[in-house]
């Protein structure tokens, strides 16, 4: 009898270590599963902080300017698309779009598609996307697939202005001159564009102010071939030119 209640004693303890066991195993569990959970909240709460202060990152240029008389630094303050700027100014930027808009070389094609980008607002910027989309016949991507080239030479740049007073209105004529692939002869047309411009602020994309840096923004853009006699100063001057 003292043999069977030794054994008995022994199993009752082999079980409450067993137990003992068990309850430290689901012990464990459940802080590995509480830190687990824990980590993950504070990991979505790192994320979306962060998400929530990227808006406030961002890189402003600025130059120090130093006088060379009295030796005094200051810094240059950025533009802020607030001033007005003379005729010659605006005329220079006008004929640069359009001269890079309205060309085609493909190994530059990309570079004049971001550059015009630039230039635009959200709508004016649907329609140059829809025009240069790969679906579209009419895309420059596709009309001179043959390998053909246009280089654009602006002729005039006429500024109109409105009843109200203000002057945002532009006619830029210009030619097309289309170099085929190889030897081909080059074919010269006259174009006529009407634009509107704006002065906005200025992109804050590093990329597009290098290219647009005093925020000029062409709200419509218009363009149709010029009928032009052969007898006028005008083609005169254009077939001297592609000779």
């Amino acid at each position: 009898m003292s043999k069977d209640a030794a054994l008995e004693g022994y199993f009752r303890e082999a079980t409450a270590w067993d137990a003992d066991r068990v309850a430290m195993q689901a012990r464990s569990a459940r802080l590995a599963w509480i830190i687990a959970i824990g980590a993950c909240v504070l990991t979505v709460v790192a994320i979306l902080a962060l998400m929530l202060l990227m808006p406030l990152k961002r890189v402003e240029p600025f130059v120090i300017r130093v006088d060379n008389s009295t030796g005094i630094v200051d810094v240059v303050p950025v533009f802020a698309g607030q001033a007005e700027f003379p005729e010659a100014v605006t005329r220079y930027f006008l004929t640069h779009y359009v001269t890079t808009c309205e060309r085609f070389n493909f190994a530059t094609a990309e570079s004049d598609y971001e550059e015009c980008a630039a230039f635009h607002g959200a709508v004016r910027n649907q329609a140059w996307m829809t025009l240069w989309d790969r679906t579209n016949a009419e895309s420059p991507l596709n009309r001179f697939k043959d390998g053909s080239t246009v280089s654009v030479q602006v002729g005039a740049v006429s500024f109109f202005e409105r009843a109200s007073g203000s002057e945002d209105l532009v006619q830029v004529r210009y030619t097309k001159s289309r170099r085929p692939p190889g030897s081909g002869p080059e074919e010269v047309t006259h174009w006529i564009s009407t634009l509107q411009y704006a002065y906005v602020a200025p992109s804050k994309d590093a990329r597009s102010r290098r290219w647009n840096p005093l925020g000029l923004r062409i709200v419509e853009f218009r363009s149709e071939p010029e009928v032009v006699a052969e007898s006028s100063p005008v083609a005169q001057a254009a077939k001297g030119g592609a000779r």
